[in-house]
This record gives C-alpha cells, structure tokens and sequence, in this order.
C-alpha cells in the first residue's frame, strides 16, 4: 500500500471514528455547538457525525476520494466556531480541561492541510 493510499485511509478513519462518537457520546457535543446557531444542539451533533460518516466514506473510496478530502478539508475549516465555543466555555476549567479546549484550536490546520494533501494526491493519480 502507497503511502498516499494509507494516508487517505488514515484520514477516513479518523473521520469515521469522530462521526461515530457522535451518536455514541453526543452530549459531549452538544456542548460544544455555537448557541448562535438555529435549532437543537442535538441536531447539530447528529448532523456533524453523518457528515463526518459521509466524508470518511468518499475519502476511504479512490473514486470519490479528490472530492471528498476537499470537502473535508472545508468540513474541518466549520468546525472551528465549536472548538473556540469549547475554549469559551472552558476558559474556568481545571488547566488540563482548558489547555485541552486551547489546543483543538490549531490543531484544525493541519487537519485541513491533511484534507488537502490528500486530494491532491488523489488528482495525481487520477
């Protein structure tokens, strides 16, 4: 197996993983969804987990790998308003908890420099 090919499958596996805790651990989620956004938190934890089910999906199949990783890519860009929403919130946590929500906040551009890697790799080969 490629290296490309592992990271692409790396990737929809992390993607899936988070989409399941989703449905698994969703209060956890909950907490996190900007309030400024219409509708139950709930619907908004269970939308992201399929979303993130979908795009493990079309990152995990060459066929529809390029498109998917993008919109990974995207998909990790709008996450950002919950992981500062999480800092927010836990700015009066223990200091592990709150490094913890501190430290999702630029872990978001690797993961979206990752997405990209991965469609770029899957534009070459096709």
């Amino acid at each position: 197996m490629s290296r490309s090919e592992r990271s692409s499958l790396l990737l929809a596996g992390l993607l899936a993983t988070a989409g399941v805790s989703h449905f698994v651990a969703p209060r956890q989620f909950d907490a996190i969804v900007p309030r400024a956004l219409p509708g139950a938190a709930r619907a908004w934890t269970y939308a992201s987990g399929a979303a993130e089910l979908a795009l493990a999906a079309g990152v995990a199949l060459p066929r529809t790998r390029r498109r998917a990783a993008r919109a990974a890519a995207a998909f990790f860009v709008g996450v950002l308003p919950a992981n500062v929403q999480m800092a927010v919130d836990w700015r009066d946590r223990p200091a592990p908890l709150r490094a913890a929500a501190l430290a999702r906040l630029p872990l978001q551009v690797p993961l979206v420099l990752w997405a990209r890697g991965v469609a770029k790799n899957a534009e070459e080969r096709a």
